[in-house]
């Protein structure tokens, strides 16, 4: 049976879920505000040069600021339903490093649901016997047929760490995990065991959801 999780643990994964949503939107609000500042200067500087004062009719600038603001949004939002748009991505795929940020960035931005999310799981371990504990981030299958791309993070600093190419019958998901737990039971640098990060017992190898079983779940339900 699933966990029941406590209250600060779903408080906390709201709160990073919002975080992360939130993150584009102030991405975007950080570059408007650089080009507003940039426009101010040059419209300031035109205003002085033919003797306007915009600060004495601050009301009316203010909502010929927002009718342009308006403006220029609508004209974004019929941009992104043409094909022009599509060209310009295929345009910005072709910068190095580009896909790989837009992919990092729909990681963090995602809410864990559908194919690409990221998922928790358990592989046959290096060493002679266990298991490892590590992350897809990705459910497409390698290079290699039947193997999939799994990434062990380093301890404490996550933000290291290898990559695997591991076959499916070897691969199995933790349902109850998600990145965060995953991020936790690394820093704790064991001194907590995953079960406790999740607040469940530990649990039998055949308890968890083999990862072919997943994909056919996966494919039944995009029919």
């Amino acid at each position: 049976m699933p966990s029941q999780k406590s209250p600060f643990k779903h408080f906390s994964k709201t709160i990073f879920q919002g975080l992360f949503w939130l993150l584009p939107i102030v991405g975007i609000m950080i570059i408007v505000s650089w080009i507003y500042g940039k426009l101010a200067k040059i419209v300031g500087l035109v205003f002085r040069i033919i003797g306007f004062a915009p600060e004495n009719y601050a009301f009316l600038w203010g909502i010929l600021v927002v009718f342009i603001f308006l403006v220029i949004l609508y004209i974004l939002g019929w941009f992104v339903k043409t094909r022009l748009a599509d060209m310009f991505e295929y345009i910005f795929c072709k910068i190095p490093g580009y896909t790989t940020i837009k992919g990092l960035v729909g990681i963090f931005n995602s809410s864990k649901k559908g194919n690409n999310q990221v998922l928790v799981v358990a592989i046959k371990g290096f060493a002679t016997e266990g298991y490892n504990i590590g992350l897809m981030y990705a459910q497409k299958e390698s290079i290699i047929k039947n193997h999939y791309t799994v990434t062990l993070s380093m301890s404490p600093i996550p933000n290291g760490g290898f990559m695997f190419e591991v076959h499916k019958e070897n691969i199995f998901i933790i349902e109850d995990a998600t990145f965060d737990d995953n991020l936790q039971y690394l820093l704790s640098m064991g001194i907590k065991s995953f079960a406790d990060v999740i607040h469940t017992e530990p649990k039998s190898l055949d308890d968890l959801l083999p990862l072919d079983i997943w994909l056919k779940n996966q494919k039944n339900n995009m029919l």
